[in-house]
């Protein structure tokens, strides 16, 4: 492990948990790479950024569609949850409310840029809250759009949206959403919420996932505000942004893939952006102090007996607030070493073999939940028996407490389940919503 960073910015540190060792003719390589970020957290106005100063700025998203009124307590609690988020923002941090319906406008300030938070600007921010009334349909990329440039309009280090729905994106087409998301990819970050059970979970989760965010659940508008405390707590303790992770291999070596598996499991394979001879870096999107997993998988050339390569070198990125080359943070090595001892090349390493369990608990999750919808019945019972089987095993006990509201649990260790004749929606939608979030695992 190595680390460049300065004292005076975020310490990145970087661990590789792998078995290096393959037998004759083997070629495929996993590593867990664990990435630490320690002193990113802020702790007022001016939050360290790459080159040690910045602010952030947030844009709160409300849906104001005609649904928000059935019923009324969607739109009371969607009021009072911005209200509490807008208390929770830190002095010195730029801010703007949007009212989304299928068109976006500005609430607070209301004049094409953002506030700056101080106890005034709170007090007027809560105030103009008054003016959100349910009316009209739901155009979601038309928020995006409208926060993207609210935040291109100042100069920030960390830019953050949050977004709230309780419908269907029916007012533009998928295409259209799709567009509007890749337009902000990589100029902001945004947690995306769905309250009551009438949103579409693919398209909440598909935000939040394109713009390197959360994505949940919140069934009970009583418990927005809370929710909507905790999101804005979590954003302003962020204190780097723009953070990619760098995979560069020797000729010969073949990206299989790359995801973040901690604490939810996100592909990033295909969001590499090309970064010079044999390398690329992969988004990771804003950080605090916190540790995020990562499973690199490689496959390199057969080799024999007795030799031995780097197969990788990964490396914490962070932009240049000068202009210049992309500074590194820190780095590590991901190694292959052919050997003719069969204990030693058949070992599973923890690590990979606890994340490899993960990401397939998240996929028959949501396999099992797309068959039950379907009416396969035989086929939803065995795919959510093995998520319980895996969850077991795993130690995930959110997502085992989860299932046992779909499924009646048997047997968890045999993964024998039966399926429940009625399931309450909130339950099945907790449960899709989640089914990403992992449990790390224990070294």
């Amino acid at each position: 492990m190595a680390n460049f960073s300065k004292s005076t910015v975020p310490q990145f540190s970087v661990d590789v948990y792998q078995n290096e060792f393959l037998p004759e003719g083997g070629r495929d390589v996993s590593a867990i790479v664990t990435v630490t970020s320690t002193g990113g957290g802020t702790s007022g106005q001016r939050l360290l950024g790459p080159g040690g100063g910045g602010t952030a700025g947030v844009v709160i998203m409300v849906d104001c569609s005609g649904s928000m009124d059935y019923p009324s307590t969607k739109m009371r609690g969607a009021r009072e949850a911005t209200a509490a988020a807008v208390d929770t923002l830190r002095d010195g941090t730029s801010f703007a409310v949007v009212a989304g319906t299928h068109v976006a406008k500005e609430v607070y300030p209301g004049n094409g840029g953002l506030a700056v938070a101080d106890a005034r600007t709170r007090a007027e921010a809560k105030e103009s809250l008054r003016r959100l009334s349910a009316g009209g349909g739901t155009a979601i990329g038309t928020w995006l759009r409208l926060a993207d440039r609210l935040l291109a309009s100042a100069d920030l280090t960390i830019r953050h949206g949050i977004l709230l729905t309780d419908g269907r994106n029916e007012h533009e087409s998928p295409e259209e959403l799709r567009a509007a998301l890749d337009a902000c990819a990589g100029r902001f970050t945004c947690d995306a919420r769905g309250v009551g059970t009438d949103w579409e979970v693919k398209e909440v989760t598909g935000i939040a996932s394109a713009l390197l965010g959360t994505a949940d659940i919140v069934a009970d508008p009583s418990a927005l505000a809370a929710d909507f405390t905790a999101m804005m707590e979590h954003a302003m303790d962020k204190g780097v942004a723009d953070v990619a992770l760098r995979l560069w291999t020797p000729v010969g070596v073949e990206i299989s893939f790359v995801k973040q598996v901690a604490p939810t499991v996100e592909d990033l394979t295909v969001r590499r952006t090309e970064a010079g001879p044999r390398a690329g870096d992969y988004p990771t999107g804003s950080w605090g102090d916190e540790s995020r997993d990562y499973h690199v998988s490689v496959r390199v050339p057969q080799a024999a007996i007795g030799q031995e390569m780097l197969a990788a070198r990964v490396s914490l990125i962070a932009p240049d607030p000068a202009g210049g080359d992309p500074r590194p943070l820190s780095q590590g090595l991901v190694r292959a070493v052919w050997t003719d001892d069969l204990a030693m090349s058949t070992s599973i390493n923890p690590q990979v073999a606890h994340y490899t369990g993960q990401a397939e608990l998240a996929d028959v999750i949501q396999q099992g939940l797309d068959a039950r919808k379907s009416g396969d019945h035989d086929g939803a019972t065995a795919k959510l028996g093995r998520a319980v089987q895996l969850a077991a095993a795993s130690g995930n006990a959110d997502t085992a407490k989860l299932l046992s509201k779909v499924v009646d649990v048997v047997d968890a260790a045999t993964g024998t389940v039966r399926l429940k004749a009625k399931v309450a929606e909130a339950d099945e939608m907790t449960l899709e919503t989640r089914s990403t979030k992992t449990v790390r695992v224990k070294r």
